[in-house]
């Protein structure tokens, strides 16, 4: 069964400069689609990305980058809004690329659907009340 999963990955300063991605392909059949990456030679990385393959390899690759030292979240845990600053302004839902916001017609309010999010930061920097918030 194929399973397809956002995750944020944090590479330890040891870790940066090995190619742990290439293994999860390489060993694990895993595909891989970044959505976005920050990395500072010796010292830290982070990789937020969509992994896709099959249930047993998936969970085979989760288990090697644990073992690797990879710390690992799932990318829902790191992309909120806050409900209170929010004024439904709207302005989130032309920016986001993946189609993250849409308009409720009948009550003119904003949906976030967490789901959807690549985590780009579009809405962050877009967002008048600033109540979208990232938190890797």
């Amino acid at each position: 069964m194929a399973v397809s999963k956002k995750i944020v990955l944090r590479f330890p300063k040891r870790l940066v400069d090995r190619p742990i991605i290439y293994r999860l392909v390489k060993d694990y059949d895993l595909e891989f689609n970044i959505l976005k990456a920050s990395v500072t030679p010796e010292e830290e990385g982070l990789l937020v990305l969509e992994l896709t393959g099959d249930q047993k390899e998936y969970d085979r690759g989760i288990r090697f980058l644990i073992k690797t030292g990879v710390k690992i979240q799932s990318l829902s845990q790191d992309v909120t809004r806050n409900e209170e600053r929010c004024t439904h302004c709207g302005a989130c839902i032309t920016i986001c690329p993946a189609g993250a916001f849409e308009l409720d017609p009948a009550s003119r309010r904003v949906i976030f659907h967490n789901d959807k999010c690549i985590a780009c930061g579009l809405c962050i920097t877009s967002c008048p009340p600033r109540a979208m918030e990232v938190h890797f």
